[in-house]
């Protein structure tokens, strides 16, 4: 027997119809083969993962290469313990480094050293290669817009809506 959390009454879910089905579900494998070739690609050419090339992207793309670490969690969608288990292993492989923040001093902020930089470089080409093969030559412009539409109405949604 399943039981309600506390404070909750059961509720009938609006079970998926065929179509909403067929979509999730197709979202739900194109998404995790994508990202998972994606990872390969990126693993095997440059020794780096899907995350890592993304928080190195963030960095390349701020003033001074360097973010906060709570803004650079935020940016990754990544939880602050997460980011920093992340951030070290990185700071190890020389990519980033750490410095207490200059405006407060109880913050941490990330940077990207010369050799993130290059490694970043060094993996982009490849790494756009396959997200054009991959993703975006698959599929047509309008297709494209309605995906880029259809997502940042859900990233919108889901970030400004209240955690429970």
């Amino acid at each position: 027997m399943i039981k309600e959390p506390v404070g909750r009454t059961a509720v009938e879910p609006r079970w998926l119809s065929s179509p909403e089905q067929r979509a999730w579900r197709a979202y739900m494998d194109g998404h995790q083969r994508l990202m998972a070739e994606l990872n390969r690609q990126l693993q095997r050419d440059n020794d780096l993962s899907v995350a890592e090339y993304r928080i190195l992207v963030l960095l390349s793309e701020a003033p001074d290469r360097s973010l906060r670490m709570s803004d650079l969690a935020d940016g990754v969608l990544s939880s602050r313990s997460r980011l920093t288990h992340q951030i070290r292993r990185m700071e190890t492989a020389g990519l980033v480094r750490r410095t207490s923040c200059e405006e407060d001093g109880r913050g941490v902020r990330a940077h990207l050293t010369d050799e993130g930089m290059e490694r970043l470089r060094a993996a982009s080409a490849g790494h756009v290669n396959e997200v054009r093969r991959d993703f975006v030559d698959l599929l047509t412009p309008t297709q494209l817009r309605v995906i880029a539409e259809v997502f940042e109405l859900v990233d919108t949604e889901l970030s400004t809506r209240p955690t429970k």
